[in-house]
């Protein structure tokens, strides 16, 4: 499999940074670590400082998604998933998480973790070094705009509307 090598290249800009690695050959998504605590109470949302800078090549953005047992498992979220950082951005990388707990409980006085077990509901405690999204560097495709009267082919709208096809 032939891959074009395109560089990407990371600044550490806090000493408790994680580099963002690959858990799998063949991933498409290296995992982000919290380089800092970061309490998220119900119904809040928080910016995880990732302790790194990126110099996304131009043609290129990488996106922040959530990972998949964190939104199993608890009631963090990542509310602008995908989020997406453009090859103009230099700063330092933070992921967006949102609380969707409906209550302010936690185990024993002590606020909950991304390794409690269950989908629990109260305060989170992000640690540092905890894995709390993942990022995918992807192609960025820039197409010439066409301004049309109309966009309707025949025989191609499928009609119906936002929602139409089911839940």
């Amino acid at each position: 499999m032939d891959q074009e090598k395109v560089i990407l290249k990371i600044e550490k800009c806090r000493e408790e940074a994680v580099i963002p690695t690959f858990a799998n050959f063949g991933d498409a998504g290296m995992d982000l670590y919290s380089c800092k605590d970061v309490l998220i109470e119900p119904g809040r949302s928080a910016l995880i400082p990732i302790g790194i800078k990126m110099a996304i090549p131009v043609g290129y953005e990488v996106q922040i998604r959530p990972r998949s047992g964190i939104s199993l498992n608890t009631p963090i979220r990542i509310p602008n998933a995908p989020g997406t950082i453009d090859s103009g951005y230099r700063d330092e990388i933070n992921v967006i998480l949102y609380n969707c707990s409906f209550m302010n409980e936690s185990i024993d006085g002590e606020p909950l973790t991304l390794k409690t077990k269950g989908n629990k509901h109260g305060n989170y405690l992000i640690k540092k070094g905890d894995r709390v999204a993942q990022m995918v560097f992807a192609k960025v495709t820039y197409p010439e705009i066409e301004v049309v009267a109309s966009v309707q082919e025949e025989g191609v709208n499928r009609g119906g509307g936002f929602g139409s096809s089911g839940i």
